[in-house]
């Protein structure tokens, strides 16, 4: 069998508020080369922040 070229890379995204938690998510590296942000809920810091993309 002949193997995909998958072109969504798995990426972690790690929070800004300085906590440590992180999520995994996967993005097109083909449609969106550079590094990715998202405002998502933080549960340690029990609030919505900024998550940065990780390499």
């Amino acid at each position: 069998m002949a193997k995909s070229k998958n072109v969504r890379q798995i990426i972690t995204l790690e929070s800004t508020a300085g906590t440590g938690y992180r999520y995994t998510t996967t993005k097109n590296k083909r449609n969106h080369p550079g590094r990715a942000e998202y405002k998502k809920y933080d549960p340690i810091a029990r609030k919505h922040v900024i998550f940065k993309e990780t390499k």
